[in-house]
């Protein structure tokens, strides 16, 4: 199959001690992505693409993540 659905992002919170939250920004095309990287393993989970204010403040509310947001490169 070559397009998928993909998975709706729960709505509750995040457990900090397993996954911080982050934004993964091309340096190339200067996309971002807001999502979640295992602290014990490195590995990004992504979970919305970010294209303004609007969207990175509905990724914060939806997931009750309140501070500042580490990028990643």
């Amino acid at each position: 199959m070559l397009f998928r659905k993909r998975k709706e992002a729960p709505k509750a919170g995040y457990d900090p001690e397993v996954r911080t939250p982050v934004i993964r920004c091309s340096i190339c095309t200067g996309e971002q992505v807001a999502g979640f990287q295992r602290k014990d393993t490195g590995a990004f989970e992504e979970v919305m693409l970010i294209r303004g204010e609007e969207d990175l403040a509905a990724f914060r509310e939806s997931w009750g993540i309140t501070g500042e947001i580490r990028k990643i490169y």
